[in-house]
């Protein structure tokens, strides 16, 4: 007995790659966001749970020092325009700016990791001092765990499009990779109010 087969349409001819919603990836990273996202709130969570229990805060010590969480703030609020742009730039299939601007995120990336560093040595708390010390190291790691990782991610991406080429799924990468970004750089503003300004707000 011969089954047919009916065909109810043809779907050869759509895209392998979409962007936003339209991607898988946009979803993932979406999802990432999230669970991250929710971390953050718990730390912020923890840190606020343990003000009411000292008679000062920061408990007999001076707030981290403006200076390099200031300068890291300022970088992090720069790099969302080259972040923008690489972010437009890949839905216009602009191979060049794609390319070029790329280039320039790495190095705000480097340039981020670097003030960063600096910036542990400016807390003016150890890890292990008390809970307060150790709430703002956590937070601080955590936060640069998501920078490192962002960083990792953009590394690779840049040599596949500098020495593959690219083709419309690197395009949805970098759309997605921009969106990563803009969470990790609009997420610190949050984190530098806590830990650098309500400090002094309350003394």
């Amino acid at each position: 007995m011969t089954r047919r087969i009916a065909i109810v349409g043809d779907v050869s001819e759509l895209a392998d790659y979409g962007y936003g919603p339209q991607a898988l990836g946009w979803w993932g990273v979406l999802g990432f966001v999230l669970i991250e996202g929710m971390a953050f709130v718990l730390a912020i969570g923890a840190y606020l749970y343990l003000m009411p229990f000292e008679a000062h805060w920061p408990p007999a010590l001076r707030p981290p020092d403006l200076r390099y969480g200031t300068l890291f703030t300022i970088v992090m609020l720069a790099s969302v325009v080259p972040n923008q742009l690489i972010k437009h730039a890949a839905l216009r299939e602009d191979e060049p700016a794609v390319r070029r601007l790329i280039l320039i995120m790495i190095a705000f990336g480097v340039a981020l990791l670097i003030v960063r560093g600096f910036e542990f040595t400016a807390l003016n708390t150890r890890w292990d001092l008390n809970a307060y010390g150790s709430i703002v190291w956590a937070i601080m790691v955590l936060h640069t765990i998501h920078l490192a990782t962002d960083f990792y991610d953009t590394c690779p991406l840049a040599v596949l499009v500098h020495v593959r080429g690219i083709d419309g799924r690197h395009f949805s990468d970098v759309e997605d990779n921009a969106v990563y970004w803009n969470f990790v750089a609009f997420s610190w503003l949050v984190l530098y109010v806590l830990i650098y300004w309500l400090p002094r707000w309350l003394s």
